[in-house]
Order: structure tokens, then sequence, then C-alpha cells
């Protein structure tokens, strides 16, 4: 089958990513083994390209978000069939008995293992999966638009729960991509105004569209005291930029995986009044089945530039450039 791998991680400029031919992996007896229709581009990829994100091998296939046909399964799957709709996301095991598993808060288990990272994912034709912490899909949708909902949806989701966002509150979005764009719309429907801050002028006409209050550059404060914000872009110089911008009480949530160096906080200006900062780790399978069952009865606008499996490389350049709108996602058989 036709994959793409990590080579060497580096600057996207020195393409980190290797087109290679791999053996048609074959599926445990908890597994699914899914051909690959879409596999969103996530920003996690990059930072895993560029050695942001250390690979936990040599050659690991990136991709995170994939949606595909289950074509076989091991002996000890139930509840799926042959021809099923089924979508594959970052968790794919937790240990089930750590105390944090015990609690609820599986996305925290030490022993916890990740698609695209510890075992390959869908930057490639055919794709295997613990059937436990696979997805049935909702109907409705095609295969290039749920894509994204596997992580962009599904981390917008928890990092809007960790925000603790107040009915009918007013909520700030610092970088307005993939996830934002989903989020945004999620808390809309929730009754939010929503601001949007992104120096992408595309980005900001595509928030207005989707029914945001207001959408300006990141130099515009929010026409008002925001009740909570979410941090998209990883860039930690925002944090105090969001935190400023918190009303009394308010909470900013911290969506992304990797963050560059967050410069010194002033205490009065920004976290006194109980103003706090949570950081997002991952997600639950709980969080994936919230957000697909909300896709199901409020129909989500998903953005989305695709391309072939085969311009994997020139897609994670594109995403590193800001070039891209919505989400990239590769067609496997485009």
């Amino acid at each position: 089958m036709q994959a793409w791998e990590v080579a060497t991680p580096g600057p996207i400029a020195t393409r980190p990513l290797r087109a290679v031919r791999k053996p048609v992996p074959a599926p445990a007896g908890d597994e699914l083994l899914v051909r690959v229709t879409a596999s969103a581009v996530c920003r996690t990829d990059l930072h895993l390209a560029e050695g942001d994100l250390p690979p936990r091998w040599p050659g690991t296939v990136p991709g995170h978000e994939v949606v595909g046909e289950v074509v076989a399964m091991g002996t000890a799957v139930a509840g799926w069939a042959t021809g099923d709709r089924a979508g594959i996301a970052w968790l794919r095991h937790t240990c089930g008995t750590c105390r944090y598993c015990r609690r609820g808060d599986e996305n925290l288990c030490p022993r916890s293992r990740y698609t695209g990272w510890d075992a390959d994912g869908g930057y490639a034709e055919y794709a295997v999966v613990p059937a436990a912490y696979a997805y049935h899909l909702p109907d409705g949708y095609p295969e290039a638009e749920l894509a994204p909902l596997l992580c962009a949806g599904i981390i917008g989701y928890r990092a809007l729960r960790r925000a603790d966002l107040p009915p009918g509150g007013a909520l700030g979005v610092y970088g307005f991509g993939a996830s934002a764009h989903l989020t945004a719309q999620v808390a809309i429907a929730q009754g939010a105004r929503v601001h949007v801050r992104t120096r992408s002028a595309a980005a900001r006409q595509l928030a207005r569209d989707l029914g945001a209050a207001s959408a300006a550059d990141l130099d515009t404060p929010p026409p008002e005291p925001l009740d909570a914000a979410i941090l998209f872009a990883p860039a930690g110089d925002l944090v105090p930029v969001a935190l400023a911008a918190l009303d009394r009480g308010g909470t900013l949530a911290i969506a992304g995986i990797h963050l560059t160096e967050v410069p010194a906080l002033d205490y009065e200006r920004h976290l006194f009044q109980e103003r706090q900062v949570r950081s997002v780790t991952a997600n639950t399978r709980a969080d994936g089945r919230a957000l697909l069952a909300h896709a199901a009865t409020h129909p989500l606008r998903v953005s989305v530039t695709p391309y072939p499996l085969a311009e994997a490389d020139r897609a994670l350049a594109d995403l590193a450039g800001g070039r891209v709108r919505g989400a990239a996602v590769l067609l496997p058989g485009a």
C-alpha cells in the first residue's frame, strides 16, 4: 500500500515526510482493518514531522483523523461488521486500571498510546485500530468532512468544556483553523457569543460566515469582557493577550499539544480576580462520542481543503505556511 512516514524530523522545508510502500497491516484479535477513505491533516502531525513532538520510533506514519471502511477484523471484535464506516482518532489505548482511568480521566493515563505516534496512522491506504477505540460515525456527512471531527472536533469540544463557558456567555477564540472553526459552531449552537481573533483575513471571513459575533486581528481587543477563551494557535505570546481579555472569574483553555514559550505574566493584570489557565491533554472516548452525537443533531459546516494522498507533503507544508482554509484532508482515492 502507499503510505507516508516521517523520515528525519526537521523543518518542513527539509521535506521530513517520505513516500513509501508498506504491506497492508493485518488486524490483531481486537482490531479493525480499515480501508482509508479520508485522513485529515492535524497540526500535531506537523509537530511530529518537525520534531517538536519526538517520534516514538523511526518511520512513523502520521495521521489520527481517519475515516474509512471496515474490511476485516479480529476474532475478538464485537459490535462491528465489514462495510461499516469507522473513525480512528488520536487516543487508541489506555490501561483501564490506573487511578486516572478509574476516575474517568483516561486521557491522563500514563500508559496511553496514540494513533500516528505510537502506531501507524492514516497517511496510508489502510490502517488498523483497536475496535474499542474506533468510532461509529454520524450520517449526513461525506468522509472528507467527517475526518476533521476526529481530532480537531474532539479536542475543540474538550477545550470548550475545560473553558467553563457559562450559558449565553462570551467566548474568545484565538487562532481559527481546523479545530477552532468547529468549536465556534458548537459554542454558537449552545447560545454563546463568539469573538474570533486571528491573523488570517480569510479565517476572519470564515468566522463571520459561521456566525461569530466579531472577527478581527490579534491586536484588536474583543468588544466585551470574555467569560472564557480558548487558545488554538500554538503561540505562547498570546497567553497574556487572552488572559487580559478575560472578565473576572474567566478561564483560558489552551488546546494545543505544543506551545511556544509563554512570556512572564503580570499577576494583577492577568490572573488576579480568579482568572485561571487550563491545559487540554488529548481526549477521552466520552468526549469523542459526545462531539459526534452533537454533530448528528446539529449539522456542522466543515471547511476542508482536499489533497490526494500522493501530495501529503504539500498538504503539511501548506498547513505550516497558513495556506489551508479549514482543514486539509488527504483522499487516498483521489
